[in-house]
């Protein structure tokens, strides 16, 4: 490891101990690494922040983030591993290839973020959220771009990331790119006007429910595709436990289903994977608990099997155009 990094995981360090002892500590970022022509961008929050004119160095503390930045044609020098998995999520492995993990979602690796030198740092409610001491800590190390909110529509987080990255005119091809798809493949599914969708998650022995406001459920109602009764509103930013008791709130003509394995967003190394052979066996695990056999959509043969890293997690554009590429697949 050269000086430069060292002395910047030092700082870090030094950072993290003033801010946990209470101690008041400087909010100015630090400035950008390696870099002279700066402009300011304004995040979600409000907060100007310097950032340099072009980043070489990114990091990306979210799964939105490293979509948004691996849509536009950009490698960051590292990320955070995805949500209850130990490696970036599985819907983006191909296009992230081989890149540094600096912790997970709930808890980056400070050192290790400081060690890859980064001249931009960008994160979001889905992984940092009311968390000042974080965020002032990731100053220290470079600019911080805080993009969006737990729940918050993901053209906005996406635009964002890419105006810190002077991305503008790119950010906003790709988005059209998204909606002119989507209307293509809304004229193909036309003929489900008249039905319902649920998405759900499986962990263990219990059903989560991915509502309108998560991404997956922001496609569906691009799509014109209805939810169910009990899903048709928007939830907290993140999935809703349903028990065993109300399982029928579940329920739809048809079910797309995934499962984050053995994992959660605390504990990415539990176990368990989320493609479609961790699905298959979720869907074994679900046939067992009593009721779920008598869902409308399991005696119709409706249950659609689902990339839970895509489907009931987070991220940008990428993840949205793979789960219309899904839902087109599975239904037409």
């Amino acid at each position: 490891m050269s000086s430069k990094p060292r002395r910047r995981t030092l700082a870090v360090v030094v950072a993290l101990a003033v801010l946990l002892s209470g101690c008041s500590a400087a909010s100015t970022p630090a400035s950008p690494s390696g870099s002279t022509a700066t402009r300011q961008v304004t995040d979600v929050e409000g907060t100007v922040v310097d950032v340099p004119a072009s980043p070489q160095r990114i990091v990306t503390l979210s799964e939105p983030t490293l979509d948004g930045v691996l849509a536009l044609g950009v490698t960051p020098v590292g990320t955070v591993s995805g949500r209850g998995q130990g490696t970036v999520p599985s819907y983006l492995a191909d296009a992230a290839g081989d890149l540094a993990i600096l912790g997970s979602v709930a808890q980056p690796n400070y050192e290790a973020i400081g060690a890859v030198d980064p001249d931009l740092i960008l994160v979001d409610g889905t992984s940092v959220n009311n968390n000042p001491p974080v965020i002032e800590a990731l100053r220290a190390i470079a600019p911080v771009v805080y993009t969006g909110y737990a729940g918050g529509d993901w053209r906005s987080n996406f635009l964002l990331v890419a105006d810190a990255l002077n991305l503008s005119d790119e950010g906003a091809a790709v988005v059209a790119a998204y909606d002119a798809k989507v209307a293509d493949a809304a004229q193909q599914l036309s003929g489900y006007a008249d039905d319902t969708f649920s998405i759900v998650r499986w962990q263990g022995n219990s059903a989560s429910l991915i509502l309108k406001e998560l991404p997956p459920g922001q496609a569906l109602t691009d799509l014109g595709l209805a939810r169910p009764a009990a899903q048709d509103r928007n939830g907290r930013g993140h999935s809703e436990p349903v028990s065993l008791e109300n399982l029928a709130q579940i329920d739809a003509d048809h079910i797309f289903f995934g499962t984050l394995g053995g994992s959660s967003v605390d504990n990415a190394t539990a176990g368990g994977s989320a493609g479609l052979d961790a699905a298959a066996s979720a869907l074994q695990s679900a046939a067992a608990v009593p009721g779920f056999t008598d869902l409308e959509a399991y005696r119709n043969d409706a249950i659609v099997l689902v990339d839970g890293s895509a489907w009931t997690s987070t991220g940008g554009p990428l993840l949205m155009n793979r789960i219309i590429d899904d839902v087109v697949a599975a239904l037409t």
